[in-house]
């Protein structure tokens, strides 16, 4: 079926989350790559802890805590790049593809948007570093929710915004757990299986899996 909406994921999937640290990766030393890993795993961690708890606090705080634990937990980067790391997650690098496969879909005539925890600051941002604002009908923050995902009311945002059924979207993340969420809710659901991670919640499987968003279009 064709689809009336393509919905993106932004960090990770957009936006190359590891392109902060890579940036500064020589002052950080040996470690950084590490560092960036941990950085990255602990702001997700604290997203669904605090969905759990009903606690929110907006991504951008998250990110910060996350990455002073990847401070704590890696003692050889500098603790001086703190500020810098931070605001070169202001203008991450998008993935090479990406300008030209959201301006296909665009011109296809489908609505496209992102929908992510980030807070609508941060998307904002990271969407103009890209030069990619214009492409978008839709930035969904989950700030509006007060939470994060996988709640439904996450992937929700987008049908009711829309006015469109869930199988009239296509939902693509290269976070696993993410597309088990939008499963679940009923999206077609892609994943961007950027770094050949085994698959994860086999029964709630996405309709394809892509290394990058550039077949994104031949799927239809």
């Amino acid at each position: 079926m064709a689809h009336a909406a393509f919905v993106f994921d932004a960090y990770g999937t957009l936006f190359d989350v590891h392109a902060a640290v890579r940036k500064h990766a020589a002052k950080l030393g040996p470690d950084a790559q590490r560092l960036s890993s941990l950085w990255r795993e602990k702001q997700l961690e604290y997203s669904w802890v605090r969905a759990l708890m009903g606690q929110y606090k907006d991504f951008w705080e998250l990110t910060q805590q996350g990455l002073d634990t990847a401070f704590a937990l890696v003692p050889t980067a500098d603790k001086a790049m703190r500020d810098d790391l931070l605001n070169a997650y202001w203008e991450l690098d998008c993935y090479p593809e990406v300008p030209q496969v959201l301006t296909d879909l665009k011109a296809s005539g489908a609505k496209i948007a992102i929908l992510s925890n980030g807070s609508p600051a941060m998307l904002e941002a990271a969407a103009k570093a890209a030069g990619l604002t214009e492409l978008f009908d839709e930035i969904f923050s989950v700030d509006e929710l007060r939470t994060f995902k996988t709640d439904p009311q996450v992937y929700e945002m987008v049908t009711t915004h829309f006015r469109i059924y869930p199988e009239e979207v296509s939902f693509q993340s290269s976070n696993r757990w993410d597309i088990a969420g939008a499963t679940a809710f009923g999206f077609r659901t892609v994943w961007m299986n950027r770094t050949g991670m085994p698959d994860e919640y086999l029964d709630l499987a996405p309709k394809a899996v892509l290394a990058d968003l550039t077949g994104l279009a031949a799927l239809g």
